[in-house]
């Protein structure tokens, strides 16, 4: 895979193969379908999990933990749809489905990464 180097804040190279590049845009873009409905809605606990999901792109990108971020961002992104489902209770929205079908991505796109480059 391609590799795009860039200099971390302790003078470390952090890399980014291409699948990373990828998981870190899913991310983001469910970062921003979490923390705008949740201003907009006044719901924090929605703009905690998009707060959540930027903190662990940032970190990610910066090369902290990465293997870490990665396994923990499965069990975090999976139960963001069961509680959709839940919480939202028949009142689903296109943002909703938009946000829906990015984790369903990103969760294969994690375990591709977990099982292809952290494999020991």
């Amino acid at each position: 895979m391609t590799d795009t180097r860039s200099q971390s804040a302790g003078g470390r190279v952090a890399s980014l193969a291409a699948l990373e590049r990828a998981v870190v845009v899913l991310v983001v873009i469910t970062a921003i379908t979490h923390i705008y409905p949740g201003i907009v809605e006044g719901a924090p606990p929605l703009v905690l999990a998009g707060l959540g999901f930027l903190g662990g792109a940032m970190l990610y990108v910066r090369g902290i933990r990465r293997r870490t971020l990665v396994i923990a961002a499965i069990p975090y992104t999976a139960v963001q749809i069961p509680l959709w489902l839940v919480i939202k209770a028949g009142n689903y929205t296109l943002v909703g489905y938009v946000d829906k079908a990015v984790q369903v991505v990103l969760l294969v796109a994690l375990l591709v990464l977990v099982f292809t480059q952290y494999r020991d």
